[in-house]
């Protein structure tokens, strides 16, 4: 077997792996903090996802997609900002990421994300689409979480076939965004995800 395919292979073995437990935790048995730090992610990526579908839809009904564009552009990160507080941090990644900034996946997040979009591809549902762990990195041990984002059909405006995108929005996303790959979408295909991560110990330092 050619050796990147078998590297392909593997990573969306890891994934599969990944999603068929739905929660994992690599430290053992589940604390009662890990359970609650489960918990307040699950609340904290409902109300992210509510606030942020909610401002859209009143901005696309007022200004129509290009005065939507606004709303990703600023009041995503802010919104992820606001909800970064007590050690936490969140924000939103996608293997076809707008902002090269805030939207980039580290290696951790692509797997989980891949196996995503396999899952989306063998007909599960994406409502229930989430993963968690407990993972040891270079700068400590971190409690994480992700949860799938569906593509909307009102997202297909500024992310769906670039021939269905309209020329305002065209010109502007590439004003905005010049290096752009949030596009090609489908309703109901896997858009990113809501990546939530806690911090639980330092690792401590060694020569």
């Amino acid at each position: 077997m050619n050796r990147n395919l078998s590297g392909i292979l593997s990573k969306l073995l890891a994934s599969v792996s990944l999603l068929a437990a739905s929660t994992v935790f690599a430290a053992g048995n589940t604390s009662a903090e890990q359970s609650q730090y489960l918990e307040e992610s699950r609340k904290v990526a409902q109300e992210f996802m509510q606030t942020l579908g909610g401002t859209l839809k009143k901005q696309l009904a007022l200004g129509g997609a290009e005065s939507a564009i606004g709303v990703c552009k600023e009041i995503a990160p802010a919104l992820a900002n606001e909800y970064s507080k007590n050690g936490r941090v969140v924000k939103r990644v996608s293997l076809k990421n707008r902002n090269p900034v805030q939207g980039v996946p580290d290696a951790w997040e692509q797997n989980v994300l891949a196996g995503f979009d396999l899952a989306q591809q063998q007909g599960k549902p994406l409502s229930g689409m989430e993963v968690s762990t407990v993972r040891d990195e270079a700068d400590g041990r971190w409690f994480r979480y992700m949860k799938a984002i569906p593509t909307q059909a009102m997202c297909l405006q500024c992310h769906g076939q670039p021939s269905d995108i309209s020329e305002g929005v065209r010109a502007l996303l590439l004003k905005e965004y010049p290096q752009d790959k949030a596009v090609g979408y489908s309703e109901g295909q896997v858009r990113g995800a809501i990546s939530i991560k806690r911090l639980l110990e330092i690792m401590p330092v060694t020569d």
